[in-house]
């Protein structure tokens, strides 16, 4: 049976378990840092996953003539994150 490439999901989900072990404080330290080290693994992995998925997206436009066409989907290209703040207004809460 060939080996299944674990989904964005099942990766997550790992990772959500890794950080609920790491807070608990009931790791050693040996176990504490494999843990981590496990984490930035599966954070790597979801990030890949999801840089990938950003690729294929593709908005659907319909032309003029009623024609659909596709075009590259490209992010905002102003500094706005979730939750209406810009990349600005973070440093001013940074007391030094």
């Amino acid at each position: 049976m060939a080996d299944k490439k674990p989904t964005f999901e099942e990766i997550l989900a790992e990772l959500e378990r890794i950080i609920a072990d790491l807070e608990s404080g009931e790791l050693t330290l040996d176990e504490s840092l494999e843990r981590y080290e496990r984490g930035v693994a599966a954070l790597k992995a979801c990030r890949s996953i999801l840089d990938g998925a950003e690729q294929k997206i593709q908005l659907l436009l319909r032309t003029p003539e009623g024609e659909l066409k596709t075009e590259p989907f490209e992010p905002p290209a102003n500094n706005a994150q979730p939750g209406g703040k810009n990349n600005e207004d973070e440093d001013e809460d940074v007391p030094f």
